[in-house]
């Protein structure tokens, strides 16, 4: 069974913060994921032509930075958004960033 890292948020500093949401792709599945409860990590992926290595690196940048937590639901491993606690270490940053995205 997959296990995750999941740091403290006290623990994040604000440039992996930063680095996290800087790539467009990663800023887009936090993005998705803002819109929803949970996605697995299918359905999390930017598009569907991103290989399963690139996908996984994507999600462990995401989880170090705090913004994500995973989880095993059977065989899926499922995503969620860390909102409330990533909000109270970083105040305003998620919505700043995902209302100045492009698209």
């Amino acid at each position: 069974m997959p296990r995750f890292t999941h740091p403290r948020l006290d623990d994040v500093p604000l440039d992996l913060a930063l680095h996290a949401l800087a790539d467009l792709n990663r800023l887009g599945m936090v993005a998705r994921l803002a819109e929803t409860e949970r996605l697995s990590c299918a359905d999390a992926a930017p598009c569907e032509s991103v290989p399963k290595s690139t996908l996984s690196n994507h999600l462990k940048l995401l989880r170090a930075a705090g913004l994500i937590e995973t989880t095993q639901a059977g065989r899926e491993m499922i995503n969620t958004l860390r909102r409330e606690e990533f909000d109270r270490r970083f105040p305003g940053l998620l919505d700043a960033v995902l209302a100045n995205r492009a698209g």
